[in-house]
């Protein structure tokens, strides 16, 4: 292998907010969805080389970062995305935000598939919007636990919503939503002229022979309005330099985003994010991803042997992202009180499924090296049986 996945550098006492937040002593932190693996040099050296030019002022996206965009998504996803339509950002949580002023206005209501990632209720809420949960249904796939989308109920809350929240791939649900599952929900979307923010953070980490495709190329199909979020940072494990896009191909909107993210600062660009994104979206990224995923593939399928003589618990299919999710309905406890027990006698934490909107549910990052997944596996294992044997 070119990258060495098991080496993990000491993260502790770095301000990390994954491993320093706790002060638990000997707490193995496997919660906030960042991954402990060092970049690679091809990130680090372009960094190193505009930390020694010594003046770091505002900074702007030049011609080369769209261009790396450009050819990123042509090539990898057979998306061909045009200059004008991307839009620089900081982050997406904020850019949820500001797609969600852009488009609605106070009590519209907007559809989210829980379990989700929590910060789209916020975004919803602090937006006055109305939240609408179009709940994940579980189901059986090739004999995994998984989900998939309940399409009739979706289409009833179209009936008078405004937009919907797609997440691709899903988190923590760990669903890579197939192109007829989407086709589906573009001709829904379409007939009841309901617009698509989709959030494809996770879009390069995906699993096996899945296959991650873009929704705006099946919104542009239906000629369906689609607004598509990603960034580098969650797939190169840079999220603290703060790079993303916001692509949209309605010019309308788009004015309205370009003047909401003017006017909460979030097209103000850090300047090593620019830079590393262009690295991140090169030939050298693509074989990092390659072995990447293999890596986590590796560490989901440790994790699910060992907690597989647990049969009160399930671990599910992971076809996209780093976040295993955990079925503990049949522990006898409820999550948030699961993971209050973990992290005092077992020394492991995680999310509780109540945070994504479905109780009974853990969630835990993989992205760590696979001495520390087996350690934690065990762990939770262990700490698991003593709950179900009391």
């Amino acid at each position: 292998m070119q990258f060495n996945f098991d080496k993990i550098p000491q993260r502790r006492g770095t301000n990390s907010v994954k491993w320093d937040l706790h002060k638990k002593e000997n707490l193995i932190p496997l919660w906030v969805a960042d991954m402990d693996f060092e970049v690679p040099s091809f990130i680090k050296d372009v960094l190193i080389k505009r930390v020694e030019h010594g003046v770091f002022g505002y900074s702007f996206a030049e011609d080369s970062y769209y261009q790396s965009v450009i050819n990123w998504f042509s090539t990898k996803h057979n998306w061909h995305i045009k200059k004008e339509e991307i839009i620089p950002v900081s982050a997406l949580v904020p850019a949820i935000y500001a797609c969600l002023q852009a488009i609605c206005k106070e009590s519209d209501k907007v559809i989210v598939q829980c379990p989700v990632y929590n910060q789209f209720f916020d975004c919803i809420n602090n937006s006055k919007c109305i939240l609408d949960n179009n709940q994940l249904i579980h189901c059986t796939k090739n004999g995994d636990e998984s989900y998939e989308m309940n399409f009739i109920e979706f289409e009833e809350k179209c009936k008078d919503a405004k937009c919907f929240i797609l997440c691709n791939p899903h988190n923590p649900a760990g669903r890579v939503w197939t192109q007829e599952e989407l086709e589906k929900v573009a001709q829904i979307c379409k007939k009841h002229n309901v617009t698509i923010i989709s959030d494809e953070i996770h879009c390069e980490l995906v699993m096996g022979d899945n296959k991650f495709t873009p929704m705006a190329t099946i919104a542009k199909k239906y000629q369906l309005d689609c607004i598509s979020l990603n960034s580098p940072t969650k797939n190169f494990n840079i999220p603290g330099l703060q790079i993303a896009n916001i692509i949209c191909d309605n010019l309308e909107i788009r004015k309205e985003i370009i003047k909401i993210s003017n006017k909460i600062s979030l097209s103000s660009l850090n300047p090593f994010g620019i830079i590393a994104l262009q690295a991140c979206y090169s030939d050298m990224g693509e074989a990092w991803l390659k072995e990447l995923n293999h890596y986590i593939l590796e560490n989901y399928n440790l994790l699910k042997t060992n907690l597989s003589e647990l049969e009160a618990c399930k671990v599910y299919k992971l076809e996209g992202s780093y976040l295993a999710w955990i079925d503990c309905r049949e522990v006898g406890m409820n999550d948030n009180d699961i993971c209050k027990r973990l992290m005092e006698e077992d020394n492991i934490l995680l999310n509780s499924g109540s945070m994504y909107g479905e109780e009974g549910f853990l969630r835990f990052n993989l992205a760590t090296s696979k001495s520390i997944i087996e350690t934690a596996s065990q762990a939770l294992k262990e700490g698991l049986k003593k709950i179900i044997t009391k």
